[in-house]
């Protein structure tokens, strides 16, 4: 049985309708991707997921069951939009978060500050948020949502604001949650973020989902149309092979687009009989492209 079952979900706000007719399954120990641009209505997806707000028709449910009060306590939330007072303490904010949440506030304080010291920043316990970085306060707002130690996660653009390192520290983090049997729904423009932590996804557009499924699967339904080529010397004649559409030379790393995967076997062999070849991939197309094929380059 999926943990999270949303099944044929529909929100209006007046005559616009945000969400149509939206269903997806998330098991327990997985991050499912819920992509789309500005206005797809994945935001309103995560609240009526949340419980903030009802689905006009369809149904949501947990584990089998309808949402109840009692479910909130075990979610957690990273909202796009961040939260936290800036004036406020990082120890009084995310205490009090965590007491709603039905945590002692001793269990409370002792969650925080291994949460601190996880992300190598314990002497924030004390400091306001507005004397923190943007990226910092970005790992205190995911502090506040995971304090609790909740089943089910929405995160919602989680890394945004962040350097590579904390990327990289959120990364591992999320996947360590996952190892731990959470359940996480996750939102992210970032598409390589996406490619990397999930297996089934989501595409919305306007409403409307567009794409759904195992990424590996979609993947593998769309053409090869890029061969990467590494020499140590250059190669001559790669635009006359059939299949061939265009070729980008820079320094010995040639960018090759074709129309026909078969073209492989041709350009390898022309390469090989000029000089060394250093690498010959065939690359599988990107959710980037994949995305932008599906709802176009304006988003």
């Amino acid at each position: 049985m999926s943990v999270l079952r949303i099944e044929r979900v529909l929100k209006r706000f007046g005559e616009k309708t945000a969400v149509n007719e939206l269903s997806l399954e998330v098991e327990q120990g997985e991050i499912y991707g819920l992509l789309g641009g500005n206005g797809a209505g994945k935001t309103t997806t995560m609240r009526m997921v949340l419980g903030l707000i009802y689905p006009d028709a369809g149904k949501i449910e947990y584990n089998g069951k309808k949402y109840s009060d009692g479910l909130l306590s075990r979610m957690g939330y990273l909202p796009e939009e961040r939260g936290l007072y800036p004036k406020f303490k990082v120890s009084d904010q995310i205490l009090y978060l965590a007491e709603l949440k039905g945590m002692s506030r001793s269990a409370a304080d002792k969650s925080l500050k291994q949460w601190l010291e996880k992300f190598g920043v314990p002497e924030y316990y004390g400091k306001r948020v507005e004397e923190l970085s943007k990226g910092n306060q970005q790992k205190i707002q995911f502090i506040a949502s995971v304090v609790h130690d909740p089943d089910i996660m929405i995160l919602d653009e989680a890394f945004s604001g962040l350097d590579p390192v904390n990327v990289e520290l959120l990364k591992t983090t999320v996947k360590e949650l996952r190892a731990e049997g959470k359940t996480i729904l996750f939102s992210s423009h970032q598409m390589a973020h996406v490619e990397e932590l999930c297996q089934n996804i989501c595409i919305l557009h306007r409403s409307e989902t567009v794409l759904q499924g195992s990424l590996r699967e979609i993947k593998n339904s769309y053409p090869k149309e890029r061969i990467l080529l590494e020499t140590t010397h250059p190669v001559m004649g790669l635009e006359y092979i059939a299949g061939v559409s265009a070729v980008s030379d820079q320094n010995g790393l040639y960018e090759i687009k074709i129309t026909d995967v078969a073209a492989g076997a041709e350009i390898l062999k022309l390469a090989l009989a000029q000089t060394v070849v250093n690498r010959f991939q065939i690359m599988e197309p990107t959710l980037t492209e994949i995305f932008i094929k599906k709802v176009g380059d304006g988003e």
